[in-house]
């Protein structure tokens, strides 16, 4: 396929000789988790965010249900209170809800954002509500005054499922004072999985936050539940970064910005060369607002968009074919009706989105789009 959806390969070229050069480091150096390098990024992270604590975890599951978790241990939720959710979203966001014994509650996505819509959160809140949960899908931030002022008003956390918006800002600024997703919130959960904007060449994940005992909660329970070796005070699990993933990690991060620049740019290319009146394209918002982990395009036809695509060596995905609340593993949920997400579910589909792709990438791309009928 000339143009597959993502090559890892083609991506993570320009790193590749640094890359190696690290990797051998970190084996020479004799310290495998949670070593000088998990200390170096999670410092660096705090960096970039302009957040106090950032927790490294395996992957990016983990980090979304150890900052649930460390809530529930501190007293602040119990097993059966609600977290709001949007209906538009990764499986995982509602996996970590339910992990911990949290009830999700769902609410539509904006037709606009694709995001929570969060003239709509008030109205799901109930007695047991003790958070909202925000997604930051396709590189979009999810963050408004509305937003802002219904938490405070009922007394809730904001939680951050920051997993393809690493690099992403608000022109609202959070709750600390931060305007990039992942320190947003109360606290947020990232994912470093290896087709983000910023991915490790494994399972990677981290916990950001500005309180410090869900930080020193989250740190022990991805340690089996241990603070200090061998006493246990939480029954945790086996959940820390490998050094070489961190190392991975701290090459491409100084890179971020240009990429997601790139991004910016690849996407603007699209949304001005792509004209065809099957397909709803997808909006930016301000600057900074979105960085672009996918693309993502509507079409009525989709199915059969998807395949032309392909018989033109274009390659394409679907994020995603069923939402949370229609998949088998929730079965209780399946009776919702939830009309946008499960158009949603119907009509997207993800371009080829990646820095190495050329100016003239873009152009056949929408090119070969343009011709469909």
């Amino acid at each position: 396929m000339k143009y597959p959806h993502l090559s890892l390969k083609r991506a993570n070229e320009p790193y590749m000789a640094e890359m190696k050069a690290v990797a051998a480091e970190v084996i020479e150096g004799g310290w495998y988790i949670r070593g000088k390098y998990v200390s170096q990024l999670e410092e660096l992270l705090c960096q970039y965010l302009g957040c106090r604590y950032a927790v490294a975890t395996g992957n990016g599951l983990d980090a979304l249900r150890l900052m649930l978790r460390a809530y529930i241990e501190r007293g602040v939720m119990q097993p059966g209170d609600e977290v709001i959710v949007p209906s538009n979203t990764y499986v995982a966001s509602v996996l970590a809800i339910t992990d911990n014994r949290l009830v999700p509650v769902f609410v539509e996505p904006s037709v606009d954002t694709y995001n929570l819509d969060t003239s709509l959160i008030e109205q799901a809140i109930t007695p047991r509500t003790r958070a909202i949960m925000v997604v930051h899908l396709y590189g979009r931030a999810c963050w408004d005054e509305t937003l802002k002022s219904v938490a405070a008003r009922h007394g809730l956390k904001i939680v951050e499922d920051n997993a393809q918006a690493f690099g992403a800002v608000s022109s609202v600024a959070g709750l600390q004072g931060s305007h990039h997703t992942g320190a947003l919130g109360d606290a947020a959960g990232e994912s470093f999985y290896p087709t983000k904007n910023l991915g490790a060449l494994g399972d990677a994940g981290a916990v950001t936050t500005d309180d410090r005992e869900v930080a020193d909660v989250v740190r022990a329970l991805g340690n089996y539940g241990s603070a200090v070796r061998y006493v246990n005070e939480y029954k945790g699990v086996n959940s820390r970064m490998d050094d070489l993933q961190a190392a991975f990690l701290l090459v491409k991060l100084k890179h971020l910005d240009e990429e997601n620049r790139r991004r910016v740019e690849i996407a603007r290319l699209y949304t001005e060369s792509i004209d065809n009146e099957r397909l709803i394209l997808p909006q930016a918002g301000e600057p900074g607002e979105h960085i672009w982990h996918q693309y993502v395009v509507r079409c009525t036809e989709r199915d059969r968009l998807m395949r032309y695509l392909e018989s033109q060596g274009v390659g394409s995905l679907i994020h995603y074919p069923i939402p949370p609340h229609k998949q088998q593993c929730y079965r209780e949920y399946n009776h919702l009706h939830l009309p946008l997400a499960e158009t949603l579910a119907h009509e997207v589909l993800s371009l080829p989105m990646s820095s190495y792709l050329t100016d003239d990438d873009v152009h056949e791309i929408a090119s070969i789009i343009n011709r469909f009928a």
